[in-house]
C-alpha cells in the first residue's frame, strides 16, 4: 500500500487508500521520480535542459545578425555543438552571431566543459560508493584522487583547474592579439578569453571565419592553444595525480600511466603521419615555411584529440590524412576531461586484452597490475557501442545526402568524437542530416560517461554459475 504524502488531509489519505487506481498512480509516480533522479539519467537530462535554454536564447534577435531558412535547427545545432563542446557549425560563427551571441556560445561551452568534468568525477564517486566497502578501498587505493563524501572539494578543484589553465592561456593570447595583430585592448582580451575557454574545453569554436588558418605560422597562438587542449583533454583525475606525484612513475596509477603514455604515443604518431602525408602538398602545408609546417603538423596531432580547431583546410587533405584523423578522433582523450571519443584508457585496455590473449595469458595485466574482467567488459561495451553509433550515423547521413562515404564518415566520427573538424560539408547539409549530427554529438558527449557508469552501477555479483560451453571463435 502506498503511503500518502504528509501534506494530504486525513480524508484525502483515506480516499487514496480506498482507490486502487490512485495507489497505482502513486507507485508509478515514485518510480518515475526515482528513475529520473538516478545519476546516470540525470546527466543527459541536465545537458538537454541547458541545450534547450541555450537554443532559445540564440533564437532571439539580439543573438544574431541575420536570418536563415530554419532558425530553430540552426540555433539548436549551435547550442548542441557548444554544450557538447564539439565545434561543428552550420553558419559562420564570426559573422552570423552578434557579440551577445558569442557570449552565449562561450557560456554554453563553459557549462558543457565544466559539467562533463565534474559530473564524470562525481559519477566515479557514486559508482565507487555502491560497490561495497572492500571495493571502495581497492578503488580508492587505485585512484588516489577522489575521497568519498568530498563533493564540494571535487567541484572546487575542477573549478580551480579550469580557471588557472584558461586564465594563463587567455593572458598569452590577449597579449599576442594586442601586440602582433593591432587589436584594441578590449578586442584582444575578448578574443583571448574566448579562444582560451574554447581550447581548454576542447570546443574548437573560433571568432575567425577561417578558424586558425590565418595563424598557422604563429607559435604564440598555436602553441598555447595546443597546450590548453592537451590539459583539458587529459582529464581531471590525471591532472590532480600529476600535481601530486609528477616524477615518480613507479607510483603512478594504472589510469595515469595509460592516459599519459597513450596520449604521448598518439600525439607523436599524429604529428609524424600528418606531416608526412601533407608536407609538400600545395593545398595544405606546401606553401608554409619550415617552422609553419612544424606548427601545422603539431596542430594535426593535437586538434583531432578532440578540439576541432584547424590550421589547414581538411577538405583539401589526402585520404591518408583523413584516415589517421578519423582514428585519432574516434579514440579521443582522457576520461573525466573535456575531450570526447571512446577515451584512451578504453582503447588501451582492449589493446592489452588482445595482446594477453595472443600470448595465451588467462589474466590481463598492465604494469604488474591485473585488470578485472568487468573493466574489460566495460571497455568492450563502450568501444562497440561507439562503432555501432558511427555506423548508424554514417548510414543515415548517406541516405540523406549525396556526399561520398569518405566525407560522410569523417563528419560522423567528428560529431561522435565531439571534435568539430569538417571537410566543409556541414554548411550544406539538409536539416535531417543536421539533426542526425546533433544526435551524434549528444551521444558522443554524454554516452560514453553514462554508459560506462550505468554498466558499473548495474553490475551485481552472481551467486551461482551456469554450465560453461565454448562456441567456435574465428
Amino acid at each position: 500500500m502506498t503511503r500518502a504524502p504528509e501534506r494530504l488531509s486525513t480524508a484525502q489519505r483515506s480516499v487514496v487508500r480506498s482507490n486502487p487506481l490512485l495507489q497505482t498512480l502513486g507507485r508509478e509516480g515514485e518510480r518515475l521520480k526515482v528513475s529520473l533522479l538516478h545519476p546516470v539519467r540525470s546527466v543527459p537530462l541536465a545537458f538537454l535542459a541547458v541545450i534547450i535554454i541555450g537554443a532559445g536564447i540564440l533564437m532571439l534577435p539580439i543573438s544574431r545578425t541575420g536570418e536563415v531558412d530554419d532558425l530553430v535547427t540552426t540555433a539548436f545545432f549551435t547550442a548542441v555543438s557548444s554544450v557538447c563542446v564539439t565545434g561543428l557549425i552550420t553558419v559562420d560563427t564570426a559573422t552570423f552571431w552578434t557579440p551577445f551571441g558569442h557570449g552565449v556560445i562561450l557560456m554554453l561551452i563553459q557549462v558543457g566543459g565544466f559539467g562533463i568534468m565534474s559530473l564524470a568525477s562525481l559519477l566515479a564517486l557514486f559508482v565507487r560508493k555502491t560497490i561495497g566497502l572492500r571495493g571502495q578501498l581497492v578503488a580508492q587505493s587505485e585512484t588516489h584522487t577522489l575521497n568519498f563524501g568530498d563533493v564540494k572539494a571535487v567541484l572546487f578543484r575542477v573549478v580551480k583547474i579550469m580557471a588557472v589553465f584558461e586564465a594563463v592561456t587567455a593572458l598569452i593570447l590577449t597579449v599576442r592579439f594586442w601586440i602582433a595583430y593591432d587589436d584594441s585592448p578590449g578586442t584582444a582580451l575578448w578574443h583571448g578569453v574566448f579562444h582560451a575557454v574554447s581550447a581548454f574545453n576542447n570546443a574548437g569554436f573560433a571568432l575567425y571565419s577561417d578558424n586558425l588558418i590565418g595563424f598557422a605560422e604563429d607559435p604564440w597562438i598555436i602553441v598555447p592553444i595546443c597546450a590548453a587542449i592537451i590539459a583539458g583533454g587529459l582529464g581531471f583525475p590525471v591532472i590532480i595525480q600529476l600535481f601530486r606525484n609528477p616524477f615518480n612513475v613507479k607510483n603512478w596509477t594504472i589510469h595515469l600511466r595509460l592516459t599519459i603514455f597513450g596520449y604521448v604515443l598518439l600525439f607523436i604518431a599524429g604529428i609524424v603521419l600528418f606531416g608526412a602525408f601533407e608536407w609538400n602538398r600545395p593545398e595544405t602545408l606546401g606553401p608554409l615555411s619550415f617552422g609553419g609546417k612544424i606548427l601545422a603538423a603539431l596542430g594535426g596531432g593535437v586538434f583531432p584529440r578532440t578540439a576541432g580547431f584547424n590550421s589547414i583546410d581538411y577538405g583539401a587533405a589526402t585520404p591518408e590524412t583523413l584516415m589517421v584523423t578519423n582514428i585519432l578522433m574516434f579514440i579521443g582523450g582522457g576520461s573525466a576531461g573535456t575531450a570526447g571519443g571512446i577515451k584512451i584508457t578504453t582503447f588501451l585496455v582492449l589493446g592489452f586484452a588482445i595482446w594477453n590473449e595472443i600470448r595465451g595469458r588467462e589474466h590481463v595485466t598492465i604494469a604488474h597490475r591485473s585488470i578485472s574482467s568487468s573493466t574489460q567488459r566495460q571497455a568492450l561495451t563502450v568501444a562497440l557501442l561507439g562503432v555501432g553509433v558511427v555506423i548508424l550515423g554514417t548510414l543515415l547521413l548517406l541516405m540523406s545526402t549525396d556526399y561520398s562515404l569518405e566525407k560522410v564518415l569523417f563528419e560522423t566520427i567528428s560529431a561522435f568524437g565531439t571534435v568539430g573538424l569538417s571537410t566543409g560539408i556541414t554548411y550544406n547539409l539538409p536539416p535531417t542530416a543536421e539533426w542526425v549530427l546533433m544526435a551524434l554529438m549528444f551521444a558522443g558527449r554524454i554516452g560514453t560517461v553514462t554508459v560506462a557508469s550505468a554498466i558499473a552501477l548495474a553490475s551485481r555479483p552472481r551467486l551461482f554459475q551456469l554450465p560453461e560451453e565454448r562456441p567456435i571463435i574465428g
